[in-house]
């Protein structure tokens, strides 16, 4: 029953899908209500099945492929509820891509890393804020690919700028230097609740983790000081958002992925 529900939760992700990429190669305004309906229908499922596969009986279950579901599904579930409000159509396909992707393979491919957050609340906190941290500067990378490619686009005068689908180039700059605000907000307070409620937060086999969130805090600061200080944008504003990703990335998932999928494989 659960694979049937993760195939069905991924065709109504890619159903959403190719009801967006024709409005993104052509004048036609995008259905944004059925695409709506469709990216419910498939968070709803996915919503269910995440429940499933990570509240065991034994405790919570966060493997890295679940977390990588769970994370998906967050980003998912925020760029669906911004799409009436924002031209987000350019993330879109990305998000759902990635959500039917690591849902499918959260559940044909199970793993286990069992914990015990009933035990720790505080711990829960802390989880809470780093998987929404990291899923907001997620989010950021993805409006920073997009600012990309708009530039590109302007620069090489192509007709899809004139797209009624497609958002201003300065609006989507602006909302960047927003979302990149929120995340570095909530990745200070994941800091800093690690160093309160987890005690081997620097333990040997974790510090990785917890230089790289650092690190990744740092560039961050960096860019945002630059962007309101000396009007840091462009190039270098993708880049740098690329670059804090990738350490956070890496410290979210770099020794799990070693653990659980190339020493257990």
């Amino acid at each position: 029953m659960d694979i049937f529900l993760a195939l069905t939760a991924a065709l109504l992700y890619f159903a959403a899908l190719l009801q967006i990429i024709p409005g993104l190669s052509g004048p036609n305004q995008i259905p944004a209500r059925s695409v709506f309906l469709s990216a419910s229908g498939a968070l709803v499922l996915h919503a269910y099945l995440l429940s499933d596969l990570i509240l065991s009986g034994g405790g919570q279950n966060l493997s890295i492929l679940n977390v990588a579901s769970l994370i998906s599904f967050i980003i998912a579930a925020i760029t669906t509820g911004l799409m009436f409000r924002m031209r987000i159509w350019v993330l879109l396909p990305v998000v759902y891509s990635f959500s039917a992707i690591n849902l499918t393979a959260a559940t044909l491919l199970p793993g286990a890393f069992i914990t015990h957050l009933e035990a720790h609340p505080e711990v829960l906190i802390h989880i809470s804020l780093a998987l929404f941290s990291y899923s907001t500067l997620m989010i950021a990378t993805l409006y920073a690919i997009q600012l990309a490619w708009l530039d590109h686009q302007l620069k090489n005068k192509k007709k899809l700028v004139m797209n009624p689908n497609l958002p201003p180039l300065m609006a989507v700059e602006r909302q960047l230097f927003n979302i990149i605000l929120i995340g570095e907000v909530l990745l200070t307070l994941t800091l800093l609740t690690g160093l309160v409620f987890v005690q081997d937060m620097i333990a040997q086999g974790k510090a990785h983790k917890a230089v790289l969130s650092a690190m990744a805090w740092v560039v961050y600061g960096v860019l945002l000081w630059g962007h309101y200080q000396s009007g840091w944008r462009g190039r270098r504003v993708i880049w740098i958002s690329i670059v804090g990703a990738f350490l956070l990335t890496l410290a979210y998932f770099g020794s799990r992925f070693v653990r659980e999928v190339i020493i257990a494989g």
